[in-house]
């Protein structure tokens, strides 16, 4: 069993930056993506962005690119995500999540077998 907590979340003005950490804990587990999503109210859980372990390969939305980045510390176990840029659209609660194997995919919900409780980011106008 793998347990991820985030942290960072807050209250920021548009134009400001947050960042978030996930850290992951659990009895011998492997990792093959670790990243995060977010939840908007009334829309879907949607991908933001994730990091293949082995290698460091990075993905973002369309919608982030430029503005966010993924990072990590492998001792520690966490992965951090850098907000920088932000927008009243990135208001949504961040989910961090985490994959043992791959799946096919990155980009999906399915791919995930771990989730956090999340963490809220809220940009004001």
């Amino acid at each position: 069993q793998v347990q991820l907590v985030e942290s960072g979340g807050g209250l920021v003005q548009a134009g400001g930056s947050l960042r978030l950490s996930c850290a992951a804990s659990g009895r011998s587990f492997s990792t093959y993506f670790m990243g995060w999503f977010r939840q908007a109210p009334g829309k879907e859980r949607e991908f933001v962005a994730t990091m293949r372990w082995s290698g460091g390969f990075t993905y973002y939305a369309d919608s982030v690119k430029g503005r966010f980045t993924i990072s990590r510390d492998n001792a520690k176990n966490t992965v951090y995500l850098q907000m920088n840029s932000l927008k009243p659209d990135d208001t949504a609660v961040y989910y961090c999540a985490l994959s043992s194997t791959y799946r096919g995919s990155y980009y999906y919900r399915f791919a995930y077998d771990y989730w956090g409780l999340g963490t809220q980011v809220t940009v004001s106008s």
